[in-house]
């Protein structure tokens, strides 16, 4: 994957209002938030952000019970492995603390990447997790991914598969789990992607 120190435009419509900069969105209810890629020194931002999730915005992020990131935690999510993930957070327009994390992990030679994203409570139903997840396609797509960009999501998300059906998404059964539903964006073939896959390094 290339350099991070530019943000594609997103190849799905997006419902929120873009700004002239590409690292801030505004959102439906006139909140903004900036982006940012995760950075080692985060890992304290990122167990406040994690601990300061609904109980049941936890467990769909994560798909068990977590009460709080562990030390070990903290530092996989923030100090992340650039030939493999990419992985950023917004926060509000101006500074603050963490409100969103959205993030990557290629796998296959580049032909697919499995995503994630958490939204703090008050700061859902505004077009956050859309404009989050409409950035991590293109840029996935961008960077050389080259098939499709997956994750799993809870059947008991309603909102996100909401989300996700709105964009496109194919959403298909987990053989392995009932609780999941494997959710998938088709990039097409690798000629019209036309991007080598090479490690990513945050800008």
């Amino acid at each position: 994957m290339r350099a991070m120190n530019t943000w594609p435009a997103p190849f799905f419509a997006p419902a929120h209002r873009q700004t002239g900069d590409e690292r801030r969105i505004e959102l439906n209810d006139g909140r903004s938030v900036e982006l940012a890629p995760v950075r080692p020194q985060d890992a304290s931002a990122e167990r406040d952000f994690v601990g300061a999730l609904s109980l049941t915005s936890r467990y769909r992020r994560f798909h068990f019970g977590l009460r709080e990131l562990s030390p070990e935690m903290s530092r996989a999510m923030t100090e992340i492995d650039p030939q493999h993930e990419v992985a950023f957070v917004a926060r509000p327009f101006g500074g603050g603390a963490i409100v969103a994390d959205a993030r990557y992990v290629v796998r296959n030679d580049c032909a697919d990447a499995e995503f994630a994203i958490a939204v703090a409570d008050d700061w859902q139903g505004a077009g956050l997790g859309r404009a989050l997840l409409t950035r991590l396609a293109a840029h996935a797509r961008a960077q050389g991914v080259v098939q499709r960009l997956f994750g799993d999501v809870l059947w008991g998300n309603p909102s996100m598969l909401a989300l996700v059906h709105s964009l496109g998404a194919q959403l298909r059964r987990n053989p392995g789990d009932s609780t999941v539903v494997r959710v998938e964006f088709d990039f097409g073939s690798v000629a019209e992607v036309g991007v080598p896959c090479a490690p990513a390094v945050h800008s």
